[in-house]
């Protein structure tokens, strides 16, 4: 026992000179700005002031951020935004840790079109913060999909790599190849809720293995950023239409509805 825990006591006197020895010859630089911070993988305190998180209210069902309590309290189904009021998603519910603003921006631009893979793992720790209920009832971890041609261009899909951090975050089962893109889609962000669902309709399907892993299980979508939901909806109805119990969805960012904002 005694050499056990003097052999911890080792181990961890040697990492904590390794760090030392890291912060001394690569000094600990914020994750967007390249400022001065005090450990490695943090922000500073303007960048980190620049993000805002998403906490109530929000709808109860698809995660977009409410203006006020009144929207929540005044639409048709309480808690709900117009759109869930109307037309309920086939996902169970969807979260996001930020919403999807200048400051969350600097970090998902240069994460999804810079090579900034280093960022995988702090935006699934805040994502993991938001998502701590729906990765409790998670049965796996499934990415949205890339298609391959996007994968050729930019080398990495940034939804599986936030997915497999949070696998490693959470301990739970990931399955990055589980959906697969079967069409490319054009970008999205010009697009309205009903175009985009158009667009996506079709694009996904299951992995030839997909279908038995699904069956009877609570599935957790990854995407990096979400919208008005289309992609979640395309990929929720195909892994449902294979026999999974549930899907939620969890983003690291959130756009806001534009339509609540006047509201």
């Amino acid at each position: 026992m005694a050499g056990q825990q003097a052999l911890r006591r080792l181990t961890g006197g040697v990492r904590r000179a390794s760090r030392h020895l890291l912060d001394v010859l690569l000094p600990p630089r914020c994750l967007a700005c390249e400022g001065e911070v005090q450990t490695q993988g943090a922000l500073c305190p303007a960048c980190f002031a620049g993000l805002t998180p998403i906490t109530a209210p929000f709808c109860g069902r698809c995660g977009v951020p409410f203006t006020h309590d009144g929207q929540a309290q005044a639409s048709e189904a309480a808690g709900l935004c117009p759109r869930c009021s109307r037309d309920l998603p086939s996902f169970l519910s969807a979260r996001a840790a930020f919403r999807y603003d200048a400051g969350a921006k600097r970090l998902i631009l240069p994460f999804k079109h810079a090579d900034r893979t280093d960022l995988a793992l702090p935006l699934a720790r805040h994502m993991a913060r938001a998502g701590a209920p729906l990765l409790a009832r998670a049965d796996m971890i499934v990415p949205v999909p890339a298609h391959w041609r996007r994968l050729l261009r930019r080398r990495y899909d940034q939804a599986a790599l936030l997915a497999k951090a949070l696998g490693a975050l959470s301990g739970r089962q990931v399955l990055p190849d589980l959906l697969r893109r079967v069409r490319p889609t054009p970008p999205l962000a010009d697009k309205g809720a009903a175009e985009r669902a158009v667009t996506v309709d079709g694009a996904f399907a299951l992995s030839r293995r997909g279908g038995a892993a699904v069956v009877g299980r609570h599935v957790l979508l990854v995407d990096d950023v979400m919208t008005s939901g289309a992609t979640a909806e395309a990929c929720a109805r195909i892994l449902l239409g294979a026999g999974a119990a549930a899907v939620e969805v969890l983003a690291a960012a959130r756009v806001p509805d534009p339509r609540l904002r006047d509201a």
